[in-house]
């Protein structure tokens, strides 16, 4: 069952930031709280060969192959 929480004291600049993330998500301040402490307190845990798996799938789907070459290339170039 659900526990009602009440929050004293925040302050201002993380009522706003909160605030904003709202409006942003088009949440309720209540709805974006919980998300918030989900996102902190009950993380997903992914194991480096799911997070590797995930970075390999999302790179199938670019339009553009990038080789190790390049890369280095654009690094010495100072490109992040």
């Amino acid at each position: 069952m659900p526990t009602t929480l009440t929050l004293k004291n925040i302050p201002d600049e993380v009522y706003e930031r909160l605030k904003a993330a709202a409006e942003v998500h088009r949440r309720s301040l209540n709805s974006e709280a919980i998300v918030c402490l989900e996102a902190v307190l009950i993380p997903t845990k992914m194991t480096p060969g799911d997070r590797l798996a995930r970075a390999r799938q999302l790179r199938s789907t670019l339009d553009t192959q990038f080789h190790v070459g390049d890369i280095d290339a654009l690094k010495k170039q100072g490109h992040p």
